[in-house]
């Protein structure tokens, strides 16, 4: 499959439109539908964060690109925002009682559940998350 990209401001009324676009490209790579929908749960977690968090008070944009192959489908967001690196946060103590949990911290704990391999970097002047799914994981029945 062919890279295909998009980019829009980061913000939350564009939600629907980087979902739709997530999941035409995941369509096109035959993605059963089982893993799309633990895909399009850790893209939105992403992107809401880079919305929530990238530019502070200022407008930015938020650019995705998907691409595979036989063995991997691979979504990129990328922004321009303040560096940070989402994979340095710990996961969340799930085995509290729900009332005493601390709030917040699951949606990188899902992006981490729903995605095969997970990667961040920094570069010219970017933050990347990588997302990959696998094909061989892909063998469950939807």
């Amino acid at each position: 499959m062919d890279p295909m990209a998009m980019t829009c401001k980061a913000l939350l009324e564009n939600l629907d439109e980087v979902l739709g676009f997530i999941e035409s490209c995941a369509d096109r790579f035959g993605l059963k539908e089982n893993r799309k929908f633990g895909l399009l749960i850790a893209v939105e977690e992403a992107f809401v964060n880079v919305c929530h968090y990238a530019y502070g008070d200022k407008e930015g944009e938020a650019e995705l690109v998907c691409s595979g192959d036989g063995g991997s489908f691979v979504v990129e967001i990328a922004d321009r925002g303040i560096e940070f690196n989402v994979l340095s946060l710990p996961d969340p103590d799930t085995t509290t009682n729900i009332m005493e949990r601390k709030i917040g911290g699951l949606g990188v704990f899902f992006i981490r559940k729903m995605t095969d391999d997970l990667s961040y970097q920094r570069k010219d002047g970017r933050n990347i998350l990588r997302m990959v799914l696998h094909a061989h994981d892909d063998s469950a029945t939807s």
